[in-house]
């Protein structure tokens, strides 16, 4: 795997770099914490500096200064860190770059032309979604989802899927100094009714929003795993409600397509389901 290899560099750099080398040696151990949060996931300071043979001082230092800057999440629950998709927001030739929507784009149209409806790609953003593709539904009516627009997590299809793949201490920590708005009413707005309503999620595998965040819109929405086995983004189908006839039978066909084609894509991004 590309990544992989991108890990297994920055550690032989890491470990036989001396000074005089060329490099700073500040931005080269920060950079080999990146690479190895990429090739890991979560990891606590201990963790990280047994991996890369770096004091915890240094380690602590360090995601410090990366998480001050947004490249770095630490986890409320375990306290641990992982890499932010502050990536993605230095600009959209970033994204383009790795290839991440380049990728997803193929199954998107496949997505869309099988379901003749608005087909949606998001990651979290904090306590948001936030949009980074789409394809309009080719019918009359359009779900006004722009590319770049951030919405709540707790009350959209995409980010309750999104969420219910996060621990539910971590999803506790995040709404715990906030009202839920309701923005329906429909909104889940108790925290402990959204704990088993993600849990509900994260058994069958999909979420549903039926007019939680906008009166008239039906959103699916299916997880995208990563080669870590984690989620990594979400994918959805987004219908308007208030002109919709399909029979229950015609959208439960909708939604195995794109639990169908969200695996496909998993699995090209190099997620092994066992």
């Amino acid at each position: 795997m590309y990544f992989d290899a991108l890990y297994k560099r920055g550690e032989r750099r890491l470990k036989n770099s001396k000074k005089g080398s060329g490099y700073v040696q500040s931005i080269q151990r920060a950079m080999a914490i990146i690479e190895t949060l990429d090739k890991h996931g979560e990891l606590g300071v201990s963790e990280i500096g047994e991996k890369l043979d770096l004091e915890r001082s240094t380690v602590h230092r360090i995601l410090s200064t990366l998480r001050g800057l947004g490249y770095i999440n630490q986890n409320p629950a375990n306290h641990k860190y992982s890499n932010s998709f502050k990536f993605f927001e230095i600009g959209n030739n970033v994204v383009q770059s790795l290839g991440f929507r380049k990728q997803a784009m193929p199954f998107m149209r496949e997505l869309s032309a099988k379901s003749n409806e608005a087909v949606n790609l998001a990651v979290m953003d904090g306590k948001y979604v936030i949009y980074i593709d789409k394809i309009e539904s080719p019918a009359t009516i359009k779900v006004d989802l722009s590319v770049g627009k951030r919405m709540p997590a707790y009350c959209t299809g995409l980010g309750k899927v999104l969420l219910a793949y996060m621990p539910e201490a971590a999803v506790r920590e995040f709404f715990k100094d906030e009202s839920l708005i309701r923005y329906t009413n429909r909104t889940i707005t108790d925290i402990d009714k959204l704990c088993q309503h993600l849990a509900q999620i994260r058994e069958q595998g999909y979420a549903v929003d039926d007019e939680e965040y906008v009166d008239g819109l039906f959103c699916i929405a299916a997880p995208v795993w990563g080669h870590a086995k984690t989620v990594v983004a979400a994918l959805s189908v987004a219908l308007p409600k208030f002109l919709y006839s399909k029979s229950d039978e015609e959208i439960a066909s909708i939604r195995d397509m794109l639990i169908d084609v969200a695996q496909r894509f998993s699995i090209s991004l190099g997620y092994e389901a066992f």
